[in-house]
């Protein structure tokens, strides 16, 4: 998926998360409707939305019904004792770069960011502006900062290590934004508690355009009653889109939640599906 820098990508995503919004409280709407309440014609509204999803509207609000969420989980449910063997580069994967990554050690982690220095940026992605961090040995943080806006999205990834220093410093985050849109190479710095790395481990291993759910990434990483401790790690995970939490459901098919909101979320599987031809 193309990261580059488009003036219009903010724009784009706004209109894509009010149709969200509007959708997410339960009518279906027609074209006409949908392109009303946007403030465009259907004509221009349809041009729009098929160029950012590759769907035409209406498709892609099949996508974002509760259903949709079942239905991935009934035909492409991946359980994770098989999901090396499926592969993690999918067709179309925004991971068409090659992730590398490795994890805080545990007593690094325990200082909580103690002599650690981080520099962040806030960059264009394809879902809005995104704050993006990384360490030394890279990305290490990555927030929907338009969902909560920028302030919100710094404080949520700075208080998980708040005795580290931390720097806005464009171009030491450039090289990281660039492999992201260029779909190069990447590294990860995983920084969490052992079961944390774990449950992040295991989410790197859901193929793109699948699913799984937490009590599966439970019994992946050897605690089988652990689902509840599951989805908190899968909420705290510090690098959203990059390591997918967003593909973990609930086993009813229910969506769950969303640490940066259930609309991203569901923007996010749609876009997956729309890619993959589900």
């Amino acid at each position: 998926m193309d990261m580059t820098p488009d003036p219009d990508t903010r724009y784009h995503w706004r209109l894509m998360r009010r149709a969200i919004d509007r959708l997410d409280r339960g009518r279906d709407l027609s074209l006409e409707d949908i392109a009303a309440e946007m403030g465009l014609s259907p004509a221009h509204f349809q041009r729009l939305f098929s160029r950012w999803a590759g769907v035409s509207p209406k498709r892609f609000q099949q996508y974002l019904t509760l259903g949709h969420a079942k239905a991935l989980l009934e035909s492409r449910h991946t359980t994770l004792a098989t999901a090396d063997a499926v592969g993690l580069s999918g067709s179309g994967r925004l991971h068409d770069l090659f992730l590398r990554w490795e994890a805080m050690s545990p007593g690094d982690y325990a200082r909580r960011g103690a002599g650690l220095a981080l520099t962040w940026d806030e960059v264009p992605g394809p879902f809005g502006p995104m704050i993006l961090m990384a360490s030394p040995r890279g990305i290490a943080g990555l927030a929907f900062s338009e969902s909560v806006g920028t302030e919100a999205a710094l404080t949520d990834l700075t208080a998980r290590w708040p005795r580290a220093r931390y720097t806005r410093d464009p171009a030491a985050i450039a090289p990281h934004a660039a492999a992201l849109a260029r779909g190069g190479a990447a590294r990860l710095h995983l920084m969490g508690g052992p079961f944390q790395i774990k449950v992040w481990e295991a989410l790197l291993k859901i193929p793109d355009g699948h699913v799984t759910t937490y009590s599966d990434i439970a019994r992946a990483i050897g605690h089988p009653r652990a689902h509840r401790a599951v989805g908190t790690a899968v909420g705290r995970n510090p690098v959203s889109w990059l390591v997918p939490c967003h593909r973990a459901l609930r086993a009813s098919g229910g969506l769950g939640g969303y640490h940066w909101g259930l609309p991203v979320k569901r923007a996010l599987l749609a876009d997956e599906a729309a890619r993959t031809g589900f």
